[in-house]
């Protein structure tokens, strides 16, 4: 279904843009082009004894990522298209997505955007409440952090004076994939996405909306959102087989993300309010940057991060970030290979659990990039809803890139 659905906007795009696109083309220096092509290998290594049975060790995969644009009416306009794929011995993780394909119109004051597009809200680094609009790619990146692509229709007005809005209308819901039977961080038994139901009798067609408003004023940034529609969290209960029942909900959730940058602190703050009929609840996150700049006089910074998160949904919370802190440290060389490292851990206050992880990049040459990635999970109290499934789960990821 959701194939017909890139087909039809593929060729609605194509239809609304040929007969300009033709005009242009007479003259080259209208019509932009821009091709990249990413080719990912990466290896994951787990080196706990898998809890459960088929899962592996070790899992080698390749991934990749093409990106196309035409821009012409002087780059008011375009066509933008971001591809994906991984082949992996996870059968759930060899997937392939369009993670963006969209018409754009920019003209003075607004913007108009048609098509599948990544859409990101939020300025606090351990976990995103607000960020809302786009499905997780739960198997490609165990912090959430990679989205699938959503179709819609984005309005965006800008005003000095009153700030930016945004309107979304979402036609259509994207379920999350979960790691397979061979898969590592899954569930004792594995998850197939068809079996995760609807509260809504519409299913995935239920027309979804959402807006959002952001302003700056001196030193504050801030911004305010409402989205009505499915979750794009399912909703997990257990029975007494230990049998795993899901649904999508339908969802209001309002939004509030705000940054204060004073000298060299950065205050950060994600909140939201969620209803439903299965639970009403409260979230946050909130905390403090604070970067010592240029200290070997090279460009060094070295950044001090801490933050509290809350979460009152207790055990029906698909994430388990209920009542904790999380401090870290970002370092970024500012060098001509742009290397960073960003170091982490995440500590319960009511169990006895706690998660590390360190990331880090780097650019070789000008055409190749290598990234670390680390997760351990310490000490994982028996009784965490999500986390106790992971405990045997920490590894180690080691990637490299090549772009064409």
């Amino acid at each position: 279904m959701f194939s017909k659905i890139i087909l039809y906007s593929s060729l609605f795009v194509f239809i609304l843009n040929i007969n300009r696109i033709q005009a242009q083309t007479e003259n080259v220096k209208k019509v932009i082009h821009d091709f990249e092509l990413e080719v990912e290998a990466e290896y994951k290594y787990f080196y706990d004894e898998a809890a459960f049975t088929n899962q592996k060790d070790h899992y080698p995969s390749i991934a990749l990522t093409p990106e196309y644009s035409i821009q012409w009416n002087e780059g008011y306009e375009s066509v933008n298209l971001t591809g994906f794929f991984r082949l992996d011995r996870d059968e759930e993780r060899t997937h392939w997505d369009i993670r963006e394909l969209y018409y754009q119109k920019v003209k003075k004051k607004w913007e108009l955007s048609l098509g599948l597009k990544k859409i990101y809200w939020g300025v606090t680094e351990s976990n995103h409440l607000v960020d809302i609009i786009n499905q997780t790619d739960q198997v490609e990146s165990f912090d959430g952090e990679d989205k699938l692509g959503q179709p819609m229709a984005q309005f965006t007005w800008s005003s000095d004076a009153f700030g930016t809005f945004d309107l979304f209308y979402l036609p259509y819901h994207r379920k999350r994939t979960f790691p397979g039977e061979k898969g590592r961080l899954r569930f004792p038994l594995a998850i197939d996405k068809d079996d995760i139901k609807y509260e809504s009798s519409a299913e995935e067609w239920r027309q979804d909306v959402a807006f959002r408003w952001s302003h700056y004023f001196g030193a504050f940034d801030v911004g305010i959102s409402h989205f009505y529609g499915n979750g794009r969290e399912p909703l997990f209960t257990f029975d007494t087989q230990g049998n795993i029942n899901a649904f999508y909900p339908v969802i209001n959730q309002t939004g509030i993300d705000l940054q204060v940058t004073h000298n060299a602190f950065l205050w950060k703050l994600e909140s939201i309010y969620r209803s439903s009929k299965a639970q009403d609840f409260f979230a946050m996150v909130a905390g403090l940057e604070y970067t010592f700049s240029n200290i070997d006089g090279n460009g060094l910074d070295i950044g001090i991060l801490g933050e509290y998160l809350y979460d009152e949904r207790d055990e029906l919370a698909l994430s388990s970030m209920q009542n904790d802190v999380f401090f870290g440290s970002r370092i970024a060389f500012n060098d001509t290979q742009d290397t960073s490292i960003l170091i982490g851990g995440l500590t319960d206050l009511d169990q006895s659990s706690k998660i590390f992880s360190i990331e880090a990049s780097r650019r070789i040459g000008t055409s190749w990039k290598a990234e670390i990635e680390a997760r351990i999970f310490n000490n994982i109290d028996s009784n965490e809803f999500i986390l106790s499934n992971f405990q045997q789960d920490s590894f180690l990821k080691l990637s490299i890139s090549k772009f064409f």
